[in-house]
């Protein structure tokens, strides 16, 4: 247990567990093993299931023979899209598309659209025997030709992937928006609009003009999708997933299979990393419809290639920027058209990246268009922050030229043009208040930025990057024990230390130690709804249950505490574990008054179910020293400071780690990492032997340091850590090479082979 004087602020120090450093609930479990994972679970009778892929990126299915793979002795079931109801003759509309579009995903109907989209599934007796049945399957493939880029998807004379796929505008990113009728490749265009962008150019005196390009990129996680699913008797369904969000894995399943959600049961084991990939459907429906046809429990895992090939990356982009400015060093005007790249169906979140991409500025004019596109690539999924990190890219590199243009520091342009409460984001909603001024002076004045470079070929960048956080529903259960400690239950999966972050402020309002709260998570039947672990709201959303909850039972113990000193409720207070009456001033503690509990009324408990009041806006920044080898290439990261509004940090130690976690796949996506596609949409480079990954001898210590602007949204001042810190290192880096090279980057990743090319751009 840490103590308070160990906290990591001042601001913290007026509370007793906030801002400590306890030991996390979950960590024996997993340093010894006993941690079950998705592919840990084993049931009874369990079979095995193995997925069938399409070899290629589209064509159409004209037919699927499976006699052979039926026939196979230990094959218990083979099934096809034709399995599952809602392709055949449902559709129902969901917040993410219709249901019909989820199924396809799942299991490809009548065409592929991704090299290694689902077209068939078999279970047997064992992983061997469902591996030969696959290659038993016989399918019949027309081979179309693909689509592989957004670039080439947007051209007029474009194959149509989709012939009912209409575009609609609008102008909230989670809303439908209005149908346009114009057929093609792009799902939908939002745009955002503030002021007269004619008129703020004619302003500018100076005005730069960018092009950007991110590739694909894989989340990293480290356990592969997992699944087990048992259709009994009763028409019960249960499913043991490794998710980032049971609810919605139901849900989907539901709409999927056509069943009530109230006859499934989603039990999430714990998960091996996540970062808003795992926030999605893949096995567990055919997990599901393999046990209904064969009688019995079905487990299915995916294999690395799988994974890199049946699964959702981050979205590649194209994007242009045009920004000018007064040469006093005023934003006049900015113009953003961004393209993000959503795979083989709709769904791309270009929609982070229109609204946050010039968050940290106030730009009075501004004009920016995003554009969803499908391609014949695997269908993206969220990856921290998602759109986010490629939209602040199309802006800071750009900001930094404009800062060189006019001789102006470039950190003290971005406090020049900075935010500040009240002024207006791009969807015209006014600003909160976070700590974008207090992040950029600490940047600013950092020994890090003042210290100067000392080698030749080395370059700084230095990065902001914005993130507008909302939030969702969640649902806490609170038992009091009568030994004093508590049992803590909620629906938030656990992927970042979210079980003790919450245990801890539920500890923090009834003044007891995060070691006497017991938080588990439960399955959908064993608490209230809660939404996904992701978009960095679980320490707030699930924390604000939490601390709710605790509110009620301090307020049914205090119940209690009047019992015992025979007075009225309102003669007893509460403060730092004790409760004391006021007529008499005696006390009793929090502990000794729940070892009374059952002669003074039976057990206390409380359930809770809140709706967020969302969280706000977060700011992040970064600082990096690279030095590039301009014989190979190569770029060196020498130093590294990550910045971030943390609110309040609930557990420091926690915060710095997704910090640092967070900023360590920013390099990797800025340096190294892309998926790589052959010409006919097969990807060269599924696993990890030939993705690069950053390994610890690609980077040095990532220093951190946390802002704390408390966010008035939350009783603890909390907002969320787990996304921003990503978005700053694509553009740090790239500003970095920049300045080291003296040649403008503006294509990730910055791979030795691109960067050598930049090199000779410069000629002899």
């Amino acid at each position: 247990m840490t103590s308070a004087k160990d906290q990591q602020s001042p601001e913290a120090q007026k509370y007793n567990v906030v801002g400590t450093r306890p030991i996390r609930h979950d960590g024996v479990d997993k340093v010894i093993g006993a941690a079950k994972f998705g592919a840990d679970t084993q049931l009874s009778g369990m079979l095995h299931g193995k997925v069938l892929r399409s070899p290629y990126a589209h064509a159409n299915i004209k037919g699927i023979d499976t006699s052979k793979a039926e026939a196979l002795p230990g094959v218990t079931a083979v099934i096809t899209s034709k399995d599952f109801p809602i392709i055949r003759n449902v559709t129902i509309d969901l917040a993410e598309g219709g249901s019909r579009l989820l199924a396809e995903h799942i299991m490809a109907a009548d065409r592929a659209r991704y090299k290694g989209h689902a077209v068939a599934a078999v279970s047997a007796t064992s992983p061997h025997i469902a591996e030969e049945a696959l290659g038993l399957i016989e399918v019949n493939y027309e081979v179309l030709k693909p689509v592989l880029s957004v670039q080439e998807a947007m051209k007029p004379d474009a194959p149509v992937l989709y012939d009912d796929l209409t575009t609609y505008f609008k102008i909230e990113r989670f809303a439908r928006g209005e149908d346009t009728g114009e057929k093609g490749n792009i799902a939908s265009h939002i745009q955002h609009k503030l002021g007269d962008i004619e008129k703020g150019f004619n302003e500018a005196d100076v005005i730069v003009e960018r092009e950007f390009t991110t590739q694909t990129v894989h989340q990293g996680y480290i356990e592969p999708h997992a699944s087990t699913a048992t259709w009994a008797g009763d028409g019960r369904l249960t499913i043991w997933t490794c998710t980032q969000g049971a609810f919605a894995i139901r849900s989907s399943c539901a709409a999927i299979l056509d069943i009530p959600e109230s006859r499934i049961r989603v039990v999430p084991t714990e998960i091996g990393g996540g970062f808003g990939a795992k926030a999605t459907t893949y096995l567990e429906p055919v997990a599901a419809m393999l046990s209904k046809k064969s009688g019995r429990p079905v487990k299915v895992i995916m294999s690395r290639k799988d994974v890199f090939e049946g699964t959702g990356p981050a979205s590649a982009s194209h994007m242009k920027t045009k920004i000018g400015a007064t040469k006093a060093g005023k934003v006049t005007a900015a113009q953003l058209c961004i393209a993000f790249d959503a795979g083989a169906f709709p769904g791309s979140p270009v929609g982070g990246a229109t609204l946050c991409a010039t968050g940290p500025y106030n730009i009075e004019n501004l004009l920016v268009d995003g554009y969803d596109v499908v391609t014949n690539r695997q269908k993206v999924q969220a990856y921290r922050a998602p759109g986010q990190p490629q939209g602040s890219f199309s802006v800071e590199p750009v900001i930094d030229e404009l800062a060189e243009k006019l001789g102006i520091d470039p950190m003290e342009f971005r406090l020049m043009n900075a935010v500040k409460a009240g002024d207006r984001q791009p969807n015209g909603v006014p600003h909160p208040v976070f700590g974008v001024k207090e992040l950029e002076e600490a940047m600013r004045d950092h020994p890090h930025y003042q210290t100067p470079l000392v080698g030749p070929n080395q370059g700084r960048g230095a990065s902001v990057g914005y993130r507008w956080q909302g939030g969702q529903a969640s649902s806490v259960t609170i038992a009091v024990n009568n030994n004093g400690t508590i049992n803590l239950i909620s629906g938030s999966v656990d992927i970042g230390g979210t079980r003790t972050s919450i245990a801890m402020q539920a500890a923090e309002v009834l003044g007891i130690s995060a070691d006497d709260v017991s938080p588990a998570v439960a399955d959908t039947d064993g608490v209230g709804y809660t939404a996904n672990t992701g978009g960095s709201r679980t320490t707030f959303d699930t924390g604000y249950a939490a601390v709710q909850a605790a509110e009620e039972i301090k307020r049914l113990m205090t119940k209690r505490a009047a019992i015992v000193f025979e007075v009225d409720e309102d003669q007893i207070t509460f403060e730092g574990g004790q409760f004391m009456c006021a007529s008499t001033e005696d006390t009793i503690s929090f502990k000794d008054l729940a070892g009374q509990l059952m002669r003074t009324g039976g057990p206390v408990s409380c359930s809770m179910s809140t709706v967020s009041p969302g969280i706000g806006p977060i700011i992040a920044g970064n600082l990096v020293d690279v030095e590039v080898d301009p014989e190979t290439g190569k770029v060196d990261v020498l130093r590294y400071t990550a910045f971030l509004d943390v609110g309040t940090a609930i557990h420091p130690a926690y915060v710095e780690g997704q910090i640092q976690g967070g900023t360590v796949q920013g390099i990797g996506w800025a340096l190294n990492e892309g998926y790589v596609y052959d010409e006919n949409g097969a990807m060269l480079n599924s696993s990890f032997l030939d993705y690069r990954m950053p390994t610890t001898l690609d980077v040095p210590m990532i220093d951190t340091v946390l802002i704390e602007v408390p966010n008035p949204r939350h009783p603890f001042g909390v907002r969320g850590v787990g996304e921003a810190p990503i978005i700053p290192p694509l553009s740090a880096l790239a500003i970095a090479v920049s300045n080291a090279i003296g040649v403008k980057m503006n294509s990730l990743p910055l791979t030795p082979d691109v960067v050598l090319e930049a090199l000779e751009s410069k000629g002899p």
